[in-house]
């Protein structure tokens, strides 16, 4: 069984989706991009993460290849660009992400980013796309503490669903005020690049743990990040190989001491610590 995460609206999202950054960028990965997704909503990865900037909507429309005729198993999440956050604009820019898509309603629609529009107006957008039935929920991408703040004291802020962010054992800057805010207030976080886009240490703990227990150092960088129960995380896998090795970390479960010898290799943050965005 897949563990799954309730968010603030009653929605029950798994644990570990699917990521789909750098999606639909080369017409030659397209088929191996499209069965990865599929099979990974197979084994019960239904939540599928991705942007209108990705690819310039390239990965969308794999998205959309990919669940052709099973709209209805998955849990879509996009998210717009901090220029089209403007209330006109947003229309046209979720219109656009639907078509490539291939539906007619997001499951989640998320602000990338900070801008310049107010948040008041950026919130107005996203009531009215519920309205008109073209999203469900709502929420953020990249907010700091200071920023969930100004969004909870915004009429119907409140609504927000999830705070996308990164977090990983080289990324750890939200344990330093985000993380408890977000827990407090009843907002689970939802995390891009775990993996840090492939590039944390092999050796060290990483790879003493790994060996040890016969998994490759990627599974325990995963499995230390699902260890929080009000996280959910979307890796990109673009090959069926790696779809299977994401979810074999749903096995792992790290002991005191190997997330004690992880915190001497990466250690946590000390006090505040400032927003970091891939």
């Amino acid at each position: 069984m897949m563990r799954t995460v309730r968010l603030p609206g009653g929605d029950e999202v798994v644990a570990l989706g699917q990521g789909t950054w750098r999606m639909g960028e080369r017409r030659g990965a397209r088929k191996d991009e499209v069965a990865a997704l599929q099979h990974g909503i197979a084994c019960g990865m239904t939540l599928i993460d991705t942007a209108e900037m990705y690819g310039s909507g390239g990965a969308e429309k794999v998205i959309g290849e990919a669940i052709r005729g099973q709209r209805d198993k998955v849990y879509l999440v996009s998210k717009v660009l901090p220029s089209n956050a403007g209330r006109k604009r947003m229309k046209r820019a979720c219109e656009k992400s639907l078509k490539c898509l291939g539906t007619d309603y997001l499951d989640l629609y998320l602000l990338h980013w900070r801008s310049g529009v107010s948040l008041d107006e950026t919130i107005e957008g996203f009531l009215a796309l519920q309205e008109a039935g073209k999203i469900r929920r709502f929420g953020v991408s990249n907010f700091d503490i200071d920023d969930m703040k100004e969004l909870w004291e915004t009429p119907d802020g409140q609504g927000c669903q999830t705070n996308q962010i990164l977090y990983n054992l080289s990324r750890r800057w939200p344990e330093g005020a985000l993380m408890d805010w977000s827990r407090r207030h009843g907002q689970p976080l939802m995390i891009y690049s775990p993996l840090e886009q492939g590039r944390l240490p092999a050796g060290g703990a990483l790879g003493a743990i790994a060996a040890a227990r016969g998994v490759t150092t990627m599974q325990v960088a995963l499995a230390w990040v699902l260890r929080h129960e009000d996280v959910f995380v979307v890796p990109k896998a673009s090959r069926i190989a790696h779809v299977d090795e994401n979810l074999g970390v749903l096995d792992i479960v790290l002991t005191d001491d190997e997330l004690a010898a992880l915190d001497k290799d990466f250690p946590p943050p000390e006090g505040g610590a400032p927003l970091e965005i891939l």
